[in-house]
């Protein structure tokens, strides 16, 4: 008996490390909301709104496991052109994502200094390479 238990505990300890060393499953890409927006930012504001965006963006990815990425950029000759990929698991993470407090924030802090905003529903070509963004940087 007592080999029994010593057997059964340490097998249930081999399947618990197994276990949280495998990959969990991937997110079907064919469900994935991905999107460019495209933002043009009033110059006299760019410093604040850049700072409000990256609040918001931060608790996105800190807060809200539907949100694959929230990645604001701007054009390095333009900074008052803002970019943001956003890719969200599903319709419901990205239906989510709008009533968060911290996305709130942002629309209502922003507004005036929003001069254009375009949303552009993107598919990836090649779904299977997306479990490979950012991998390759240092953690």
């Amino acid at each position: 008996m007592k080999f029994f238990k010593k057997w059964h505990w340490s097998t249930l300890i081999i399947l618990l490390i197994s276990s949280s060393c495998s990959q969990p499953s991937p997110i079907p890409t064919e469900e994935m909301i991905v999107r460019m927006a495209e933002l043009e930012i009033d110059p006299i504001y760019q410093r604040e709104y850049m700072a409000i965006l990256k609040e918001e963006a931060d608790a996105s990815m800190r807060l809200e496991p539907g949100v694959i990425t929230i990645f604001p950029m701007y054009e390095e000759d333009n900074p008052t052109a803002i970019r943001i990929l956003e890719i969200y698991a599903n319709e419901e993470a990205y239906k989510s994502h709008l009533q968060t407090p911290h996305f709130l924030h942002y629309k209502t802090a922003t507004s005036d200094m929003v001069k254009s905003l375009r949303l552009v529903d993107m598919k990836a070509i090649d779904g299977e390479s997306m479990a490979a963004i950012f991998s390759k940087l240092p953690k």
